[in-house]
């Protein structure tokens, strides 16, 4: 063979990355994903708009049809693939986690690497390719991730369920996220052991992770770590699916409603499939798992090892499984593929399902462990029994817990999009009233004045507006300055949100909205009285700019918030006002970048922000940490001229903080924390940092200020 021509590979790795070589640099990428350069869209498209053409009752019917049009390459399942549709869905969603809102179907992810080729996921390639006919029919008008949440949500009602409903609005993404940490673990399905304290006790896994193993959507059929066990299986039930935002209730209710159609599939010998997705041969096109030794379709697939269907009729939405579960005694068992499966004793011949390919052959119906975790652990069983007694309250508990389950991380319900957009509003969507009243230009820079003259500093009016606005995630898009939560539980007596000064600061603010002649919310006062104080700093500056402002924000009441659900939006750290609540097993820098992503910022603007804020002197408690400034509440490059300035040198004081010393006197000017020196150390924000400190950009970085302070305001305004 000849040498390579090239002097890199496109399949092959070559030489080792930067953060090989160096593994303890400061990786960036998270904030460098989703570049437009790899959405053939480009920055014209809108999706809502494109959605908004779409004859939703057209594109539903498609679907319905789609479920009994069986093709011969990957027949259907009794001739109906809605099982299949609704494990799509199912797993699409189901990788979302509170703790971070990463994860879920939002972004149709599911098409890349690593969940198109994780074990849980195997032969979902299949639904995909399925749907293809109709994602390329409605082409620009709906997205990859609307589509397969839709296509479960028809499954079911062709089956008989009455779904609670859709919302359409979320937008594809071109290549796989990198922000989501799936785990630490090198090999799929590697014991849960790695991921826990103890495995004896669930809630020592490790965050923000929700699955109990690498390649998992939740805990492992078979047991735990493959040994079946249901009440030890039980456990790891409650806690994964609670950090999914489920209840008991809830989550027993998925368990019955996903379980009640469909079937398992390992009728066969999983040894002889082909490799997932991405390790498949080119031949293979974007299909893995295939299997070209035997037939391996139909009765004789493998998925997931183990074999049967749970209900009687599992094309059918009916009360089959809590049926079977509570009227037989179950024994374990191997399927043909060898997966532990519980399989009932002397069961009758007629709540035997029959063979998907031959009515006239009957088979055992089968539970995994965890289906046998509804039937031992008390909670669940009596759930499971009042479900049994009563059929439409199990059909609505379940409606409502699919509809949670598929558009949690879709955000509020002014992200939602469609003519089946439930009318109800629900807790977890966190509502806030809308509000009707218009502000002139006029009223709002009198709302300025009074606002800068209500008794507190500029920069506590910064540090309020921030607090109130950092909590928004782009993940799920829950959090931030909308709805005020900053004054409600848990949010007013978190330590990052400093209570004693915030209590003064809303008091002051709270004033003057009492004043006021017409009722304007505390969320809009509370932005606007930090974005005053930014335009007043920026004229201290030199700089005249107005920082732009939008009025429209509501004031949610505890009655509209789920104190339990927002206490994972707590933040552990915040670089933006140098702060951490305590030491962590990762850096204050990686913590910073984290929730810059999060926050769906760039590095330039993470940058801009972090030299504004020093200088601002928003330090949370006050610290004086990264202040290189003589001129503390003017919007200046006192942070970047001084940071980079070889009149000082850098010296570390042993307890995480630094000193910048003068090198002719050997004074001590500044100090500073791993995140303010960060952007002298790496090379990559360095580079952004001596951009802001060239003389010829200080007006540049004041409207670069500006720009990316708003935005932080704006995030949560999906009415903009």
């Amino acid at each position: 063979m000849a040498k390579c021509p090239i002097m890199h590979g496109g399949l092959t790795k070559t030489e080792k990355s930067n953060t090989d070589w160096w593994p303890n640099t400061l990786n960036l990428d998270i904030l460098h994903q989703h570049d437009t350069k790899s959405n053939p869209y480009g920055h014209e498209f809108n999706y809502a708009e494109e959605f908004k053409k779409i004859d939703l009752e057209e594109l539903k019917s498609d679907l319905k049809n789609l479920m009994t049009d069986s093709q011969p390459w990957w027949p259907a399942d009794w001739g109906h693939y809605g099982g299949l549709m609704i494990r799509m869905a199912w797993h699409a969603a189901g990788s979302y986690r509170i703790a971070d809102g990463r994860g879920g179907g939002g972004t149709g992810n599911q098409r890349f690497a690593p969940l198109n080729s994780w074990p849980d996921n195997a032969n979902l390639d299949k639904a995909r390719r399925l749907l293809w006919p109709i994602k390329k029919k409605y082409g620009n008008r709906l997205s990859w991730a609307d589509l397969m949440i839709l296509a479960g949500n028809m499954a079911y009602e062709s089956m008989g369920l009455k779904t609670f409903g859709f919302a359409g609005g979320r937008e594809d993404i071109w290549h796989p996220e990198k922000d989501v940490y799936w785990g630490a673990e090198k090999e799929w399905l590697a014991p849960s052991d790695e991921r826990y304290e103890s495995v004896d006790e669930p809630n020592t896994m490790e965050n923000p992770l929700a699955a109990v193993q690498m390649g998992l959507i939740y805990v492992n059929p078979e047991g735990v770590n493959g040994n079946p066990d249901p009440l030890k299986t039980a456990e790891q039930v409650r806690e994964t699916f609670a950090r999914m935002a489920m209840n008991d209730e809830e989550t027993a209710a998925l368990t019955v409603g996903g379980h009640t159609v469909g079937k398992t599939h390992g009728n066969g010998d999983a040894d002889i499939l082909g490799p997932e997705p991405e390790a498949a041969d080119i031949s293979e096109q974007g299909l893995g798992w295939n299997n070209h030794q035997k037939r391996g379709i139909g009765r004789d697939t493998v998925t997931s090892g183990i074999e049967g269907a749970w209900t009687t009729y599992p094309t059918k939405w009916d009360n089959g499984y809590c049926h079977l579960l509570l009227s037989y005694e179950w024994e374990l068992k191997k399927s043909p593929a060898g997966a532990w499966q519980w399989e009932p004793i002397d069961i009758k011949e007629e709540d035997k399902p029959v063979d998907v390919e031959d009515p006239s052959i009957r088979h055992n119906p089968i539970m995994t462990d965890a289906d046998m975790a509804m039937k031992m652990d008390p909670s669940y069983r009596k759930i499971i029994e009042r479900f049994h007694q009563d059929f439409d309250y199990f059909s609505d508990v379940f409606a409502r817990a699919w509809f949670k389950l598929t558009h949690r991380d879709l955000g509020p319900k002014a992200r939602y999009m469609g003519a089946d957009v439930p009318l109800e509003d629900l807790l977890w969507q966190d509502p806030i009233p809308e509000v009707t009243y218009i502000l002139s230009n006029k009223e709002i820079e009198e709302l300025k004045v009074q606002l800068l003259n209500c008794g507190v500093t500029p920069a506590e009016l910064i540090n309020t507006a921030w607090d109130s606005a950092r909590t928004y995630r782009g993940s799920d898009h829950r959090g931030g300055a909308n709805g005020a939560r900053i004054r409600l539980a848990p949010q007013k007596d978190w330590p990052g949100n400093e209570p004693e000064r915030l209590n003064r600061v809303l008091a002051a603010i709270g004033k003057v909205q009492k004043e006021l002649s017409k009722p304007i919310s505390m969320a809009d006062l509370i932005v606007l009285g930090g974005s005053a104080a930014v335009e007043q700093a920026a004229r201290n500056a030199g700089v005249a700019i107005t920082v732009p402002f939008s009025p429209g924000r509501g004031d949610a009441t505890p009655e509209m918030t789920d104190a339990e659900s927002f206490a994972p939006l707590e933040p552990l750290a915040d670089g933006y006002r140098n702060w951490l609540k305590q030491e962590y097993a990762v850096s204050a820098e990686e913590m910073l970048l984290d929730r810059t992503q999060l926050m769906g910022l760039t590095a330039p603007e993470m940058t801009v922000l972090i030299g504004g804020m020093r200088v601002l002197g928003t330090n949370h408690g006050g610290s004086k940490h990264g202040v290189f400034t003589n001129r503390v509440g003017q919007l200046t490059t006192d942070f970047f001229v001084n940071l980079t300035d070889m009149a000082y040198r850098w010296e570390p004081n042993g307890d995480g903080t630094y000193n910048i010393v003068e090198r002719n006197s050997g004074n001590t000017q500044w100090t500073a924390t791993r995140v303010d020196l960060v952007f002298g150390s790496n090379s990559i924000l360095r580079a952004y940092a001596e951009f802001y400190a060239q003389d010829d950009n200080n007006h540049r970085f004041v409207h670069d200020f500006v720009k990316a302070w708003v935005k932080v305001m704006d995030a949560d305004r999906f009415d903009l």
